[in-house]
């Protein structure tokens, strides 16, 4: 195996978790940031309450996003079983 297809497949691996993660990554980070702004605004410190927020937000974006990270999910996985020959000949 050569050293371009090895970096190749990492680069493959690390683009697909970047695109599959960044919806949910998102949304926590702008749901996070709007209660601390809340919070700061209001003088509340209780660290609990950004929990529930974010828990219905990443669970209304898994609603929305979730089949397409499953299509990006299934389809890389597919193309790593389509570089299995190529990979050992």
């Amino acid at each position: 195996m050569e050293v371009a297809t090895v970096v190749d497949l990492g680069r493959s691996a690390l683009w697909a978790i970047v695109l599959i993660s960044s919806p949910l990554l998102l949304v926590a980070l702008g749901v996070g940031l709007f209660i601390g702004v809340i919070q700061a605004a209001t003088s509340i410190n209780e660290a609990t309450l950004s929990f529930i927020p974010k828990l219905a937000a990443m669970g209304a974006t898994l609603a929305i996003f979730g089949s397409w990270q499953l299509v990006m999910l299934v389809d890389y996985t597919k193309d790593i079983y389509k570089r299995i020959p190529a990979l050992f000949s």
